[in-house]
């Protein structure tokens, strides 16, 4: 058993580097990818602040994202690829900060309570596969330090897990 330990998060380079050796410890000898996912969304949620809802949607077809792992309120089980924030990263093949989810058209509120979001791609050698998505109640939450760490939680998630069907 893996027990996250408190990080400083005055310095977010270093938090999110702390925080990713915390990830690989606690995913180190497990490739199912729904473990993983729950684990990894735990982590997130326990040790970021100021987050409402950190979590998974995995590509289910080319036209559709679908709910995976999370922490936070009950969500959206269903994303067309090109709505809302995590279709959109899909879509666009990026990861998509967003300050202020009232100013992005066609937000998914799936939590009326969220006002930022980041949204990471999943990608393996055959190429996109899902989101890891985060939301605050704060708008201007997440910053590009934030996407970088973020980006980096996701590549260990990816590398640490099996997609083989």
């Amino acid at each position: 058993m893996i027990a996250a330990q408190a990080i400083d998060t005055s310095d977010k380079a270093a938090f999110y580097r702390d925080l990713a050796k915390q990830l690989k410890a606690l995913l180190e000898g497990e490739h199912d990818s729904i473990a993983n996912a729950a684990n990894t969304s735990a982590l997130i949620f326990q040790m970021v602040p100021d987050l409402n809802w950190a979590g998974f949607y995995f590509l289910a077809s080319d036209e559709e994202l679908v709910l995976g792992p999370f922490q936070g309120k009950p969500a959206c089980v269903r994303i067309a690829v090109g709505n809302g924030v995590c279709g959109t990263a899909v879509e666009l093949g990026t990861s998509m900060l967003i300050k202020d989810v009232h100013d992005f058209p066609g937000h998914i509120a799936c939590d009326a309570a969220s006002r930022s979001e980041l949204v990471v791609l999943l990608e393996d050698e055959e190429g996109v596969f899902g989101v890891l998505d985060l939301d605050s109640p704060t708008p201007g939450r997440f910053d590009s330090a934030d996407q970088a760490g973020i980006e980096a939680l996701a590549a260990i998630y990816v590398a640490a897990s099996s997609f083989v069907d």
